[in-house]
C-alpha cells in the first residue's frame, strides 16, 4: 500500500543501509512541529489512525519493484539481495502516539517510531504527509468550531482540494466538532452525516424560481433546503416560503452581506409563518467572519465552510518534521540531536506529560520516555499523552471511532486556557508553557558536549 508514495531519497537511503549492512540497527524517530504557524496557538493531532493503517498494509509488490529497477538513481542498488528484501518488507516496529483529537504544541511528538533503521527511514514521507495535512485541517476546523459558539458548522470544501484530501478533510473537521459534510464518500466511509442543497444551476435550469423551488420541495418533501440568492435574496425567501410551505426546513444564502441578509430573511420567514425554518449561510467563511456574525447576533443557524477550511488559507502548510532521536546497534545506544541554527532537536525518546489543575491544562512537561511523571505543585495532576499503538508491527490499540475522537477534542479544547482559544494574533503571552524536564535538559547538554568534542 502506497509503497512508492514517498520521496526518492527515502528509498536510496534504505538501499544504502541495506548494502552497508546496517539493517540490524534500531532507530527511534519522532514527528513534531518545531514552531506553530503564526495564526495558530495550538494544534489538534489527527491522521494517526491513517498512519497505523498504512504501516499495517505497507508492501512492495512486483510492479513497484519493477519500476524501481528503472529509476536511474536506484539502478546500482537493485541487486537480487535488495530485491528479495523489498519483496519481504513489512513494518515490524513499535508506534507510540497521542490519540487523535489531542491538542499539542511546539516540539511535542505526535508519533514516536522505533523500528529497524530501514523501516524507520522508509515510512517518513508518507507519515508526514498524513499527519501534517490532517492535523492542519483539524486545527483550522477547531478554531471555526470555537468561533461558531454552538451554532452548526458544516464542511463544504470538496471542490477546493484533491478528492482524496477532501475525504480526510471531512473526517478531520467532523472529528473536532463539525456537524456534517457535503462529501458523500466521506459519509459512506466514516459514518459522517451528509447534507446539501440544490445549487444555483437547479434554479437557473427551470423557467422560474417558483417552479424550481416547488419542484425541489415536491421531490424532497422531508429535506427541503432551498438556495435563495440566485436572483434576489429577499424575493427568493418569499418564493421559497410560499412554494415549500411547511416542508421548508431551511434556506441558504451564499452571497452578499450575510448579517443584513440573514436579518431580512429571518423577518420574511417569520412573517410568512416559517418560524422553524433554519438559515444556512456560506461563501468564503472563516473563523473571523463567523465570529463577527456571532458577535453581531445575526440570526444564522448553520455555517457552511469550504475553501478557507480545506485549504487552511491563513496557515496552508503544517511544518511537521520527522527526526532521528536515538540509535541502537545491539552493543551501543546513542541519543541523537541536531544543533543546526533554528532547527535544533531534543535527543532521546520522549513523553509528554500534561499537567492540569482540575479540568484546566496549565503546562506540559517534555520528558524522557522512561523517567516517569514530573514533579507537581500542590493541586496539580499529570497524565502522559503518548500511548502504544503498535508493537512488533502489530496493532495494540483498537481504532477509536469518531464519536470518541469528537469527545476527546471537545474536552481537550475546553481544557485549554481561554487565551489560547481566542482568535487574535499570537504573541508571547499566548504561548502555552512547554518545559523540558531536568533530565532532558541534562541529556541535551551532554549530547551537545559530545558532538563538540
Amino acid at each position: 500500500m502506497h509503497a512508492l508514495s514517498t520521496d526518492l531519497y527515502q528509498l536510496t537511503m534504505a538501499a544504502g543501509y541495506f548494502h552497508r549492512e546496517m539493517t540490524a540497527r534500531s532507530a527511534t524517530c519522532e514527528m513534531f512541529v518545531r514552531r506553530l504557524p503564526e495564526a495558530r496557538r495550538y494544534l489538534i493531532a489527527m491522521g494517526i489512525e491513517a498512519v497505523v493503517r498504512y504501516l499495517l498494509e505497507l508492501r512492495f509488490d512486483n510492479e513497484d519493484i519493477a519500476y524501481l529497477k528503472t529509476v536511474p538513481s536506484l539502478a546500482d542498488a537493485m541487486t537480487p539481495g535488495f530485491v528479495d528484501y523489498l519483496h519481504a518488507f513489512r513494518f515490524t516496529g513499535d508506534i507510540d502516539a497521542v490519540p487523535e483529537g489531542t491538542p499539542l504544541f511546539e516540539n511535542e511528538p505526535f508519533v514516536r517510531v522505533r523500528a529497524p533503521l530501514i523501516e524507520a527511514q522508509a515510512v517518513e514521507t508518507h507519515l508526514l504527509s498524513l499527519i501534517n495535512h490532517q492535523s492542519m485541517i483539524a486545527s483550522k476546523a477547531a478554531r471555526i468550531v470555537v468561533a461558531a459558539e454552538g451554532a452548526t458548522a458544516v464542511e463544504f470544501g470538496t471542490r477546493r482540494t484533491h478528492p482524496d484530501a477532501a475525504i480526510d478533510a471531512a473526517r478531520a473537521a467532523y472529528a473536532v466538532g463539525f456537524a456534517a459534510t457535503s462529501n458523500v464518500e466521506a459519509g459512506r466511509r466514516h459514518g459522517i452525516p451528509v447534507t446539501g442543497t440544490a445549487a444555483h444551476m437547479w434554479t437557473m435550469a427551470h423557467a422560474s424560481e417558483e417552479e424550481a423551488f416547488a419542484g425541489y420541495a415536491e421531490t424532497f418533501p422531508n429535506a427541503t433546503i432551498l438556495l435563495i440568492d440566485t436572483y434576489d435574496t429577499d424575493r427568493g425567501a418569499r418564493r421559497a416560503a410560499h412554494a415549500a410551505r411547511e416542508r421548508l426546513k431551511g434556506v441558504r444564502i451564499d452571497s452578499g452581506d450575510l448579517d443584513q441578509s440573514s436579518r431580512s430573511v429571518r423577518a420574511i420567514l417569520d412573517e410568512m409563518g416559517r418560524t422553524e425554518t433554519r438559515i444556512v449561510v456560506s461563501g468564503d467563511l472563516n473563523e473571523h467572519s463567523i465570529a463577527a456574525l456571532r458577535k453581531a447576533k445575526a440570526p444564522i443557524d448553520t455555517f457552511g465552510i469550504g475553501t478557507e477550511l480545506v485549504a487552511s488559507v491563513d496557515a496552508p502548510a503544517l511544518g511537521g518534521v520527522y527526526k532521528l532521536v536515538a540509535l541502537d546497534d545491539g552493543a551501543e545506544h546513542r541519543d541523537i540531536a541536531k544543533f543546526s541554527m533554528g532547527k535544533a532537536t531534543f535527543p532521546g525518546a520522549h513523553q509528554i506529560h500534561r499537567v492540569s489543575r482540575g479540568d484546566m491544562a496549565v503546562r506540559d512537561v517534555l520528558s524522557l520516555s522512561d523517567e516517569g511523571a514530573p514533579v507537581l505543585e500542590r493541586g496539580e495532576t499529570s497524565a502522559p499523552l503518548l500511548v502504544p499503538f503498535m508493537r512488533d508491527g502489530k496493532r495494540t490499540r483498537p481504532a477509536d471511532d469518531l464519536a470518541a475522537i469528537r469527545a476527546r477534542a471537545k474536552q481537550g479544547l475546553a481544557s485549554l486556557p481561554a487565551i489560547l482559544r481566542d482568535l487574535g494574533p499570537k504573541s508571547h503571552d499566548t504561548r502555552f508553557r512547554v518545559e523540558p524536564s531536568p533530565a532532558l535538559e541534562a541529556l541535551m547538554e551532554r549530547v551537545r558536549r559530545e558532538v563538540a568534542a
